[in-house]
């Protein structure tokens, strides 16, 4: 039997750049993934928040990530259609903007409060009668479908072997992980890296193995193609997402996700828009916090509906535009870092999963990441590793 040096469990962003990023070291990768269309990456907007560093470690890491963002079609050999939008943040006419100002204050590039009529020359679509205003700053923006691919071509190209089948387990003896099973073979590795998004805590946890990581359901609706250009990235100045996860995943909730089916916080709705080059655009975003990894339970035409009905108050353009709900798991942690690296008590598996903004963080972590397992020293890789497990 192939031993590799490494199986990458998970083909969404993170384990497309982590397998890639291996395989450059000239390490044998196997990236291995069950084929679900609708992972995080391929429901994800695509944008790349440089500016929204907050501390010295997001702020070196979104400085890293966009300036490789830049020249990343060239390396990849394959067009990610990187570019840069206009964010619009918007508010409705019963918010005071103001009131915002001190919050979008701690960023390291820090949006800019314009007026309705303002936003509206940036975004003729916009219909006033439901804006206060917005905040406004650059941002990053790629189609995460082609950014994936171009990863997946690059990692294959460098000699790295894609599966396509559902990883069954982990093989574990004794105290060390030495691969993974599918339910047609087993496959053995010096190491394993889990970036299976929100499906990581499950699989490790039927090897007995606990990480402070979660999900949510998130829900979209994609429109195949919108006749009105939208030349903005659309998403509410204030936003429950955020606050939403850190209760969530606060200490005092860990028991409850390992709770079958349980509800742990009623869902969030946030009004967002983004137009990809083709004008395919995508509508969202609903976020449910909930235990169970089915999408069955949840009323799909109900939520649509209101999403839909979130948006078309902003854009009346979009209120006709034929579409199809998606869900996606999205992973997180306990705060704006990602949980990677080697889990205790346990050799030859690590964690690489938690992205709150990949597109953001995930290709300078992935690429340091990589040299650090290798054997070179990292003092950013090795802080973020400080603690971060406990539960």
């Amino acid at each position: 039997m192939e031993t590799f040096d490494w199986i990458v469990i998970g083909n969404g962003l993170a384990g497309a750049v982590l397998s890639y990023e291996l395989a450059k070291l000239g390490l044998s990768v196997m990236l291995i993934d069950d084929g679900n269309p609708d992972s995080a990456t391929r429901c994800s907007y695509g944008g790349i928040a440089y500016w929204s560093g907050t501390d010295s470690i997001t702020q070196e890491l979104f400085q890293a990530g966009i300036e490789r963002h830049t020249q990343l079609s060239d390396e990849l050999g394959a067009a990610t259609e990187f570019r840069e939008l206009d964010l619009l943040l918007t508010f409705a006419p019963d918010v005071d903007g103001a009131n915002l100002v001190d919050q979008y204050g701690q960023f390291a590039i820090a949006p800019q409060l314009i007026s309705a009529k303002e936003a509206q020359k940036l975004e003729p679509q916009l219909n006033l009668e439901s804006l206060g205003g917005a905040f406004t700053v650059k941002h990053g923006h790629v189609n995460p479908i082609k950014t994936l691919e171009a990863f997946n071509q690059a990692f294959r190209q460098l000699g790295g072997q894609q599966q396509i089948a559902a990883v069954t387990g982990l093989v574990r003896v004794k105290d060390r992980v030495t691969g993974i099973t599918t339910p047609t073979q087993a496959y053995a590795a010096g190491n394993v890296a889990v970036a299976a998004g929100g499906y990581s805590r499950k699989l490790l946890k039927k090897s007995n193995l606990q990480v402070p990581v979660y999900h949510t359901h998130a829900e979209i609706v994609a429109l195949p193609h919108v006749d009105q250009p939208l030349r903005t990235l659309i998403m509410p100045a204030v936003a429950s997402r955020f606050d939403a996860e850190a209760a969530a995943s606060d200490p005092d909730t860990e028991k409850l996700w390992d709770q079958p089916n349980h509800v742990i916080s009623p869902p969030i709705l946030d009004v967002g828009v983004i137009q990809f080059l083709d004008q395919s655009t995508y509508i969202g975003q609903i976020s449910r916090f909930r235990t169970d990894l089915d999408p069955d339970s949840i009323d799909a035409a109900k939520s649509e509906a209101r999403m839909r009905a979130g948006i078309t108050a902003q854009l009346p353009c979009l209120s006709d535009a034929p579409g199809q709900w998606r869900h996606c798991l999205v992973t997180f942690s306990r705060d704006s870092l990602p949980l990677v690296g080697p889990l205790p008590n346990v050799d030859g598996v690590h964690i690489f999963s938690g992205f709150t903004s990949p597109f953001a963080m995930l290709l300078p972590i992935a690429q340091r990441f990589a040299s650090w397992v290798s054997g070179s020293s990292d003092s950013l890789i090795e802080k973020m590793l400080m603690t971060r497990f406990e539960q």
